[in-house]
């Protein structure tokens, strides 16, 4: 398998994305991903740092078909990759202003929020 097969596998095998949504999720044209997947034109260094980037795939499988699909990220980085994309959101996104009011909490505002959790927890 060649890398625009690989590209096109992982769009609607793997991520059962349609192209319009991969095009866009990696920034670029749907007909120029059309075109990756049928090697009309190659596949760029740009696209394929972006695909993994934005869908935490392993390059070395992508480029070569070698190892796991995904990258395994741990919980770290993974909380940190979520922390990216909310505050790449609007700033009138309900995710964004709920984590900015949670950055301004102090101790003692995390102990009730803690003591709210649980007790939400144990009545669930």
């Amino acid at each position: 398998m060649e890398v625009f097969e690989r590209v096109r596998d992982l769009r609607k095998n793997i991520l059962h994305m349609t192209q319009e949504e991969f095009a866009e999720s990696i920034k670029i044209s749907r007909s120029n991903l059309g075109n990756i997947e049928t090697k009309k034109v190659a596949v760029t260094e740009r696209v394929i740092s972006d695909i993994c980037e934005k869908h935490n795939i392993n390059k070395q499988w992508l480029i070569h078909g070698t190892g796991d699909v995904f990258i395994e990220i741990d919980k770290e980085n993974l909380l940190m990759a979520w922390a990216g994309s909310v505050l790449g959101e609007t700033d009138d996104s309900f995710k964004k202003r709920f984590v900015k009011m949670l950055s301004e909490l102090d101790e003692s505002d995390w102990e009730t929020l803690e003591k709210i959790a649980t007790k939400l927890h144990k009545n669930g």
